[in-house]
């Protein structure tokens, strides 16, 4: 098909088998703290610039350590109080750069995936030795630091090459962040005998895009998390659904914002009858071992399966996303 990356079969959502969750929850429900590190003055990358204006500039570089200073007291205080364990999207510089929020997420027993070493430096260019390295620290780091081995992907910035899944595959992960074309799990095409799963994340719901792009208010913000999930729970009744709620410190944490967002968790996590409260991690591992197989022979039986794996585009166009 032409422009099509073939990372993925086309899967019609209607009239799958029924996925069910631990315990016949309808909706698996996770959250994302990203963790990050933006530097003051990063390397440049021809792709993309990381600052809107010329750098080093101390002013976004200061609202985003702003995140870090206040902001992510405030967001683990409110999982905390609704029984949240995070999933964090981590910019493995954190671990040097701010070990004592590290601890506190340990503390937690939350889990840790990788968002690259800097949100500031990008994917883009990079050789595969540089791709390698950037995953083979990110999982050293994190299992020296917490004793924890990553499952987990997102590239930083939402920045890919072509090989990327293929190496996580090869890698052991489990699953990658980087795909939205879905509310379940999907199994991606990886190269060799590997498995490697697209687990939902989110852009409609992601405190960046709500806050940076559609400019709502803190209780649109709010009501948008309750419409979303009220949705997949009534959908979660035929087949499991997964709601993922990506966060920033410094944007849903200030003061005027974190209480609509504590009433909106409050409410989802209220539905425990029907809701598993868990982590990227427990999700991917239960859909391994419980659905992936039935998701392979469904495609198949659909013929929706198509030959190849990787990026398969049209000759004149580049294999290369954008955020």
């Amino acid at each position: 098909m032409h422009g099509d990356p073939n990372l993925y079969d086309f899967w019609p959502y209607r009239d799958r088998p029924k996925i069910t969750w631990p315990g016949g929850k309808k909706v698996a429900f996770w959250v994302a703290p990203n963790i990050e590190f933006y530097e003051l003055d990063p390397p440049g990358n021809p792709s993309r610039k990381p600052w809107g204006r010329p750098h080093p500039d101390v002013v976004p570089y200061s609202a985003r350590d702003w995140g870090n200073r206040v902001g992510h007291w405030r967001i683990m205080d409110v999982m905390d109080e609704c029984g949240v364990r995070g999933s964090v999207s981590l910019s493995v510089a954190m671990l040097d750069h701010h070990p004592e929020i590290i601890r506190a997420c340990v503390d937690r027993d939350w889990e840790f995936f990788s968002h690259g070493i800097y949100n500031t430096r990008y994917s883009y260019g990079m050789t595969e030795a540089q791709e390698r390295a950037v995953i083979e620290d990110s999982i050293k780091s994190v299992r020296d630091a917490t004793g924890q081995r990553i499952r987990g992907y997102l590239a930083p910035a939402l920045t890919h090459t072509e090989r990327t899944l293929d190496l996580l595959a090869e890698y052991d992960f489990w699953y990658s962040c980087d795909l939205f074309q879905d509310d379940q799990p999907q199994p991606l095409k990886v190269k060799g005998d590997k498995r490697l799963i697209s687990m939902p994340y989110s852009l409609e719901v992601n405190d960046v895009i709500t806050y940076g792009v559609y400019h709502q208010s803190p209780r649109a913000y709010a009501d948008t998390l309750m419409r979303h999930f009220d949705q997949l729970l009534e959908e979660g009744a035929e087949t499991g659904t997964v709601m993922c709620i990506p966060l920033h410190a410094y944007l849903v944490s200030h003061p005027h914002r974190i209480g609509p967002f504590r009433d909106a968790l409050r409410y989802i996590t209220g539905h425990r009858d029907d809701v598993w409260v868990t982590t990227a991690k427990d999700i991917a591992e239960f859909y391994l071992a419980n659905h992936y197989d039935q998701t392979l022979a469904d495609i198949q039986a659909r013929g929706c399966a198509r030959a190849g794996t990787g990026f398969n585009p049209a000759p004149a166009e580049s294999a290369e996303g954008a955020r």
